[in-house]
């Protein structure tokens, strides 16, 4: 399977292409679009989400509320369009609108100097509309549809945050339906109450002090049979096609599975996960610190999933700047942005996971059509079983 989006920030609509899906999928067209909706939740986000009220129209390979095979193309529109209906006009316009809005002074972080001398574009207004993390909208929609796919075997995706700032939060185990149920009530979707509170009240210091938040995000997947990805080819192992993913969302740095890079700090015995045998479960793993995979193939235990988000890169607070046009030193411009976007973040990483899962489920067990990829899956398990 592969997917494609396209759209601008300030744009009409974004649009999102699957290929590949299989047929007779059944879409639960309020569960893509309650992931939008969740994306838009999280104490410390931007004006932005009270404008927008993110909903995903799909307008071909769906039918009767079943996946044809036909690829599936996906619209959620932008309600801020009618106010830059002039600025983001396709067609050339003369005269003074020409400039409105023009963006010559590049922001600290993000792609607009970049992006500007790349494609060497004097506005760099046509880098940020494109490159803004707006674009994870139809991402999310994508990884909507893919969530589809995995539950109809059984597979659940959730997902937490760990840090925002310097508030970490204390580590509990817990079953995976309840930890989806607590985290889905928490503004920072964060387990632990004491953790909440101080998370809040950093948010609120930083947008006083005009700056933003980064964070550290979970996303755990369980009901993954073994053997999902490849050892035979680097490009073929499932964690690593996992960790691209990631790190291809807007402002995500950094990325880990299982303890991460805490086993750089340990010896071999408190980092390998032992194997086990009964009956009843057939080959196990005592412990999970490799995070579901081993080899760049799943084990069979929870994927688990940690990213790092850096902070926000417009700031109110502006950092200094060159203008493109003068070449002299001057604060950046400002545009629309949010104090912290770490608990939204982390609905993007569930979908970007998702999505992951889902394609390399389809290439272990592809078919045509969710019956013939059932087959080959439950005849999957049986040699499993019988190993």
């Amino acid at each position: 399977m592969r997917y494609l989006t396209a759209g601008e920030t300030h744009g009409p609509q974004l649009t999102g292409i699957i290929e590949g899906f299989p047929s007779n999928v059944t879409i639960d067209f309020e569960e893509v679009n309650f992931q939008l909706g969740r994306r838009q939740k999280g104490y410390g986000r931007g004006r932005r989400m009270q404008i927008e009220k993110d909903t995903a129209q799909i307008v071909g390979g769906v039918r009767h509320g079943k996946t044809t095979g036909a690829p599936i193309a996906l619209v959620v529109e932008n309600n801020d369009w009618k106010h830059w209906t002039s600025v983001m006009n396709i067609e050339p316009i003369e005269g003074s609108d020409e400039s409105k809005r023009r963006v010559n002074r590049p922001r600290p972080g993000h792609a607009d100097l970049n992006g500007g001398l790349k494609y060497n574009q004097k506005d760099l207004r046509n880098i940020l509309e494109r490159s803004s993390a707006r674009e994870t909208t139809m991402r999310v929609a994508v990884g909507g549809v893919a969530r589809q796919l995995l539950k109809e075997f059984g597979i659940k995706v959730a997902g937490q945050v760990i840090r925002i700032g310097e508030v970490e939060v204390k580590r509990t185990e817990m079953p995976i339906d309840e930890l989806i149920a607590i985290t889905e009530e928490s503004p920072v979707r964060v387990v632990d109450k004491d953790a909440e509170a101080q998370m809040i009240a950093a948010i609120d210091a930083a947008k006083e002090d005009g700056d933003t938040l980064g964070g550290i995000i979970e996303c755990i997947i369980e009901g993954v049979p073994v053997g999902l990805g490849s050892h035979v080819q680097w490009d073929r192992k499932l964690d690593g096609r996992i960790a691209q993913a990631v790190l291809s969302i807007q402002a995500f740095k950094g990325v880990e599975f299982g303890i991460g890079f805490e086993a750089a700090r340990l010896r071999g015995s408190k980092v390998h996960d032992e194997i086990k045998y009964n009956e009843e479960q057939g080959f196990y793993r005592a412990s999970n610190r490799a995070g579901g995979f081993e080899g760049g193939m799943t084990t069979g235990e929870q994927i688990v999933v940690r990213a790092v988000m850096k902070p926000i890169s417009t700031l109110y607070k502006a950092l200094q700047s060159v203008d493109i046009d003068t070449k002299e030193a001057f604060t950046a411009q400002v545009e629309r942005s949010d104090t912290c976007a770490v608990p939204a973040a982390g609905v993007i990483l569930e979908n970007i996971v998702a999505w992951e899962v889902a394609n390399a489920f389809m290439e272990k067990f592809g078919g045509d059509s969710v019956e013939e990829i059932r087959r080959n899956y439950e005849s999957y398990l049986k040699q499993v079983e019988s190993y």
